[in-house]
């Protein structure tokens, strides 16, 4: 993938809307890499004005599909910028901002909960998945091996043709 990122990001060099860039979360990047929520890598991240944690991209990884998303990518829809929004952003980003800082800041952080409560349970169901699936293999390894022995020896006792 690294020389396909890097191939993107000559292709978008001189663009004054989109900047293709990368980051060692191993090294300098650490504190960066934490502050966006990087865990596994590679890990790609889009941000518009005003996103705080960017979004996470999940697609291809291959150049036409880096290519065909970043060129999707640009100044969005922002309460400075009302022309990059949909008629349906539109709408909803003139009812937001017609509400108090306290007002939206309240609904931000209710609908960022709800997004932090459902990870989590999706994270503890991961776990319980994952303790189930070990568990049914120690028990198919200890039936493996209690029950080797005799499935050799009763092949060993069946004549051969």
């Amino acid at each position: 993938m690294k020389p396909d990122w890097d191939t993107l990001a000559s292709e978008f060099a001189d663009s004054t809307k989109v900047l293709i860039a990368d980051v060692d979360c191993t090294a300098g990047g650490e504190p960066l890499c934490k502050k966006y929520g990087v865990e596994g890598y590679p890990t790609i991240k889009s941000f518009t004005p005003g996103a705080e944690e960017g979004d996470k991209y999940e697609g291809g990884r291959d150049l036409e599909s880096l290519r065909k998303h970043a060129e999707g990518l640009g100044p969005g829809c922002h309460i400075d910028t009302p022309e990059n929004c949909s008629p349906e952003q539109k709408v909803q980003l003139d009812k937001f901002a017609a509400m108090s800082p306290q007002r939206r800041e309240a609904k931000l952080n209710k609908l960022k909960n709800a997004i932090k409560k459902k990870e989590t349970e999706h994270e503890m169901l991961q776990k319980s998945l994952s303790a189930q699936y070990e568990a049914s293999n120690t028990a198919l390894e200890k039936l493996k091996d209690e029950y080797s022995p005799q499935v050799k020896l009763l092949t060993a006792a069946t004549p051969k043709k």
